[in-house]
């Protein structure tokens, strides 16, 4: 299994915003410390503030910031939204699945039960898990 950059740079955003809150952050100090390009990031923005996760600030002194509390933000949200649209594997899309075994494979049923937990375990976690007490990575990520 392997994330999507999309999925990648969605919480690589969230924990700046959540390392800056009270601030509206610009993109381009996202970009430099996520070592990502504005234009990919703008997709990935645009997607999170559809969602909520962030708010967008327009004109001269705009940004964007958190949405919502970091405590409010499960993880698990934030991975549907990005991954959630992709389906797993061929049997899982009923429109693309020309696999000749899916009618006898058990394999979909173990891997339907594997993303269930993957996805359960990160549900359990906040945006604030990731970022409270890693002092490192507030180094990394706070604005001077």
């Amino acid at each position: 299994m392997r994330l999507t950059t999309r999925t990648n740079l969605a919480m690589r955003t969230l924990m700046f915003c959540a390392i800056n809150d009270g601030r509206v952050v610009r993109k381009a100090e996202v970009a430099a410390a996520c070592n990502a390009s504005e234009n990919h990031l703008a997709q990935v923005i645009h997607g999170l503030a559809q969602k909520g996760f962030l708010r967008t600030v327009r004109g001269r002194c705009g940004g964007l910031a958190l949405g919502r509390p970091a405590e409010k933000i499960c993880v698990g949200d934030v991975f549907r939204t990005f991954e959630g649209n992709l389906p797993f594997t061929e049997c899982f899309s009923a429109r693309q699945n020309h696999c000749p075994l899916s009618a006898s494979c058990r394999l979909k049923c173990a891997l339907s039960d594997a993303l269930d937990a993957f996805y359960g375990s990160l549900d359990k976690l906040s945006l604030r898990d990731m970022v409270s007490e890693n002092v490192e990575l507030q180094e990394l990520l706070r604005v001077a």
